[in-house]
């Protein structure tokens, strides 16, 4: 008994002492560059690893005999090998890791940005939206699919990031919309065109977050929205989309302003393929919508005129779309591709801009706060690339685009647009793969109305001409740098300039296995549209007046981030944390006051005012990925929560002073001025959308949307409610008691429920605001009631 306690006790104790050896070794990719950071782990007992250094080197210890390995690296295949170690000895392990192929990663292999580097290295907060949710919601103008997108809001139709910006009816945005490389802005009012954008036939969009005019151009100030159509593949694609719906009667509303069927009915159509050396895209979009909000009604005292006289069919919107793309690739002249791009859009719709009342009253426009419009605008963009021998690329993209709006109460205008742009790329090996970018860009706007008559003149030129470079380096497959700059020159009317540079820097460091710390500094410049300086006209009792001493508006961002790779067993998706801190000067606004005292008509209404400093600090998270269950189900899923914490910088300072000497800051103008927070932003905000699919022939996707309350709006608004109270012959508005009753914010929900019969057919249902919720996201606007709608889609060819 006494040898076996003493035999039980020499194994216990030579146990602790096990015979150990080293593996080491260098990790490389199959092109011999090093793999710093690559994780070498022992399978049987995964608290056993290295981590190869900065020469790629590593070195483990590990018991003697077989022993098995794995090693691990971003974006590369996963290498499972086996040694024999030998007891107080050193083994020599090379390994070399192949990436990972597209159809591998599937959607998760996504390049961005204008040097398409991979998602994961980009210095820049950036949210991206694949075609499959434009579809899936049927997306009918591209705006109510970027309003799923974390940090982004659309307003009524004006884009807003991170709350860069308040309400200004969509004029100036301070969202750059880009189109392949090109702005998608009217030109003489900067507002975003959104049905004219081809939704059949997105490839890819990306949501830049942060001041963004370095590479984007002016209009970045906040932010850039980046939409890349698609080029055909191998195979032709054909896809017709049908879809008819309605709207439902709107909850808390007795009766409906119409006694027709209120439907929404049309079709998106789209054909691509290669011929030869040509890339042929041609596709086009019918849309019909009954609308949901009805004309004007005056009160028994107030007296009517033209301005308000409009029919129930008046409400109704008409659009007809057709785009084509086509390239050529030439046999001649190796690395040559040129050809033209273009389309064209009539639509027949109307602009509203205020309610009827806060009551029976919130589907029915304001009398003189609606107008009818029709719009001819198209655009022809050609455009060359040369890709050289030498790994460089020189591309020429230019545009005319021509915007016609015949508009009600002699509101017509119409501009035309001359763009163009030169940019050449390079990755020089010289330098150890330093890549650079490099252009000028020039745009010409003539615009013509007599609505921008406060120049002086009813005819208006603006010019900008900018030069742009942009370097990236990465290093050793861990750190990447990104660093730029841009000189902005304008023009107006052969009196007005501005010459503007501004900077951007930023890094991304991969710290751990999928782990990415990100740096970033950006500024953003914007130069006041024709429309901001120039309007100048009188709707019933009110006008809107001009201001030719407007200044331009500028910004920085800088931002922290932490964007984290997941994996847990079929589960695949990126986790996005950032903290911001923006800045704004000579803040743009949209004011309201008695800008003309002599005026026997239109003596008070809005102007466009410089307001000061103001400051955005927040903190953006976004989870999105996909996770599969088996061989038969997949979800994928995108969510986000903002938050903000917008503040005026100057409270107190006088930026403005009205014919009746009232006093203009952001004190005397807010209705709560203690909170010191900007007007008509939502400081919470959470999009979720999550779709599950079985054997991908039957999905349900649901989507929600959270606006917290407005904290802060403009005084006037109130002012201007008991102002018209008491007038006997003006129409009263009122707004202040649904404010008031409304301050719990607004949390919307979408479904969808699909079948694919096929690879050729599928039948969805679709419902927004599926809970009929009754919600205002801005003042004196109220949102769509519930729309159910049935969508046929075929689909053949493609990839």
């Amino acid at each position: 008994m006494k040898h076996l306690v003493l035999l039980l006790l020499l194994m216990v104790v030579t146990s602790g002492f096990a015979q150990m050896g080293k593996v080491v070794g260098k990790v490389r990719d199959t092109g011999g560059e090093e793999l710093i950071g690559a994780i070498v782990v022992y399978k049987k007992d995964v608290s056993i690893g290295a981590v190869a250094d900065e020469s790629g080197n590593y070195i483990i210890e590990l018991p003697a005999g077989k022993c098995q390995l794995i090693c691990r690296f971003t974006d590369m295949k996963t290498d499972t090998f086996e040694v024999t170690v030998f007891e107080n000895q050193t083994v020599q392990h090379d390994i070399t890791l192949e990436s990972i192929n597209v159809t591998d990663l599937e959607e998760f292999e996504i390049k961005v940005g204008k040097f398409d580097t991979p998602y994961e290295d980009q210095t820049v907060s950036m949210e991206i939206l694949k075609p499959k949710i434009i579809e899936n919601k049927n997306t009918r103008s591209i705006e109510t699919a970027l309003d799923q997108t974390p940090g982004l809001n659309i307003l009524d139709g004006e884009p807003q990031i991170r709350g860069g910006s308040g309400f200004t009816f969509g004029v100036g945005s301070k969202v750059a919309v880009i189109v392949d490389d090109i702005p998608m802005l009217s030109g003489d009012a900067g507002r975003p065109e959104w049905g004219f954008i081809p939704v059949e036939n997105i490839h890819q969009i990306e949501v830049i977050k942060g001041a963004a005019s370095v590479l984007s151009g002016s209009s970045a100030l906040s932010g850039s929205i980046h939409i890349r159509t698609a080029y055909p593949t191998s195979k032709p694609l054909t896809k017709v989309n049908i879809y008819s719906g309605l709207y439902s009667t709107p909850d808390g509303q007795s009766s409906n302003w119409y006694s027709n069927v209120p439907l929404i009915s049309g079709v998106n159509l789209l054909h691509s393929r290669k011929i030869k050396n040509w890339d042929v895209v041609l596709g086009g979009n019918v849309n019909y919508d009954h609308g949901y909000t009805g004309p004007p009604i005056t009160g028994p005292l107030v007296i009517e005129d033209s301005v308000t006289k409009f029919s129930n069919k008046n409400m109704s919107s008409k659009r007809a779309r057709v785009n084509f793309n086509l390239q050529h690739r030439s046999k001649k002249y190796k690395g040559l591709a040129y050809g033209v791009n273009g389309n064209f859009m009539y639509a027949q719709t109307n602009m509203i801009f205020a309610w009827l009342d806060d009551t029976s009253g919130l589907y029915r426009a304001y009398p003189g706060a609606m107008f009818l419009q029709n719009q001819l605008i198209f655009n022809v963009d050609p455009f060359l690339t040369f890709y050289t021998t030498t790994s460089g690329k020189h591309s020429f993209r230019s545009r005319l685009l021509r915007t016609v709006n015949d508009m009600s109460a002699n509101q017509s205008n119409q501009s035309t647009v001359i763009y163009g742009n030169y940019e050449f790329q390079k990755k020089y090996s010289v330098l150890n793969g330093f890549e650079f970018i490099g252009g000028l860009t020039g745009t010409n706007t003539h615009s013509y109305s007599n609505i921008y008559a406060g120049s002086g003149n009813a005819i208006n030129q603006l010019l900008n001409i900018s030069a742009y470079a942009q370097g990236e380096k990465k290093i050793k497959k861990t750190v990447n740098f990104s660093v730029g700059g841009r000189l902005e020159y304008f023009q107006l009317n052969d009196s007005i300039t501005a010459l503007k540079p501004i900077f951007r820097a930023g890094s991304s460091i991969k710290i751990y296995q999928e782990t990415y710390l990100r740096l970033s500094y950006g500024q953003g410049y914007r130069f006041p549209t024709i429309a901001e300086r120039f309007i100048k006209t009188g709707i019933g009792n009110f006008g809107v007046f001009p201001n030719p001493q407007l200044k331009p508006e500028s910004s920085w961002n800088a931002e922290v981030g932490v964007k984290q790779g997941l994996k847990f067993g079929k589960l695949m998706g990126y986790l996005d944390v950032a903290a911001f801190w923006q800045e704004y000067e000579n803040t743009i606004e949209y004011m309201f006051g008695i800008w003309d005292a002599a005026s026997t008509t239109s003596f008070a209404g809005f102007k466009f005012l410089n307001t000061g400093k103001s400051r955005v600090l927040g903190i953006d998270v976004s989870f999105s990925g996909i996770a599969k269950a088996g061989k038969n189900h997949e979800i994928t899923f995108m969510t986000g929560y903002n938050y903000i914490v917008p503040k005026t910088l100057n409270p107190d300072y006088v930026y403005a002073i009205d014919d009746f000497n009232r006093v203009f800051s952001y004190n005397s103008t807010s209705l709560d001025s203690a909170s010191r927070v900007l007007k008509y932003r939502f400081l919470h905000n959470v999009k979720a959308d999550v779709e599950w699919a079985y054997k991908k022939k039957i999905a349900v996707g649901v989507s929600v949307k959270y606006f917290s309350k407005i904290v802060n709006m403009d005084r006037i608004i109130k002012e201007f409610e008991e102002f018209t109270a008491g007038a006997p012959y003006v129409q009263n508005i009122r707004y202040m008691d649904y404010f008031d009753n409304h301050r719990f914010g607004n949390i919307i929900f979408d479904a969808r429920v699909s079948y694919s019969f096929n690879a050729k057919h599928k039948l969805a249902l679709i419902g927004s605001n599926i809970l009929n919720r009754s919600y205002s996201l801005r003042p004196l606007k109220i949102e769509p009631p519930r729309t159910v709608m049935l969508q046929y889609t075929y689909k053949l060819g493609g990839e």
